[in-house]
């Protein structure tokens, strides 16, 4: 079920991959963040919202892969909205995203898979501001909710996950480097850190947060093994492990 983290801000977490659906309440309405994974989460997620008595007036995606590209019909024919340049690697990709959510998932509606709009510059109904980058992905976006102490950082800075550098594209490392530099401006006003994948972070956490995935991009950056406890905690990690070490080199 839903649960709130501060003051209009609801997470619910999927078993898959521990993804994480964010509810904003914003002035005209709700703003659902990265609904996923399953259909029945989709399906559960429309429940817990529509308990909240309040209408769904858009979507937002914070990064074009297929696991955040997922809308369900209960939400409402609404924009879903990401910066222009994830709505063009979406919008390319979606018949990839597609196949690959057949694949892993089940109950998904992959006609909905992917049907982005560009952000207006002011953000539109969006609350708080954009920090968008492109590490991990192009157009990768997190949200600041200043004025409630939340930062929803999308597949960065999670507890589960190593930094996953996007194989495509050269100069990763300094991409991302860029921009954690950035999300640890954005700290300074938070005091809850929603990722994408994994668990919600708190107080002294979030800093630890950053510094993990600092830590683990020196080892990147000096050719040596992270002495990294998600890499030691799920082994599967492994195999993104050395893609990103290959990225690196």
């Amino acid at each position: 079920m839903l649960k709130q983290v501060a003051d209009g801000v609801w997470v619910r977490q999927s078993e898959w991959v521990w993804s994480n659906a964010v509810v904003v309440r914003g002035d005209d309405g709700l703003i659902l963040v990265d609904p996923g994974i399953n259909g029945s989460d989709l399906n559960e997620l429309a429940d817990d919202v529509e308990r909240l008595g309040t209408p769904v007036v858009a979507g937002f995606c914070t990064h074009p892969h297929w696991d955040h590209l997922l809308w369900h019909a209960r939400f409402g024919d609404v924009p879903r909205y990401a910066t222009a340049s994830a709505v063009q690697v979406a919008s390319e990709a979606r018949e990839r995203a597609q196949a690959m959510a057949a694949e892993t998932a089940t109950g998904i509606p992959l006609e909905l898979i992917g049907l982005l709009t560009p952000v207006p510059d002011d953000g539109g109904v969006v609350p708080g501001e954009l920090i968008a980058h492109d590490a991990h992905a192009v157009g990768h976006t997190a949200i600041l909710l200043a004025d409630r102490g939340v930062l929803i950082a999308g597949d960065m800075l999670s507890d589960v996950l190593i930094p996953m550098l996007d194989p495509r594209r050269t100069g990763q490392v300094d991409a991302y480097a860029a921009a954690l530099d950035r999300l640890a401006d954005a700290t300074q006003h938070v005091e809850v850190l929603v990722p994408g994948h994994g668990s919600v972070a708190q107080g002294p956490e979030v800093a630890a947060r950053l510094a993990a995935d600092r830590a683990y991009l020196d080892a990147l950056r000096q050719g040596d093994e992270p002495l990294d406890e998600r890499l030691l905690t799920h082994d599967w990690l492994a195999g993104p492990h050395q893609a990103n070490l290959k990225s690196a080199g």
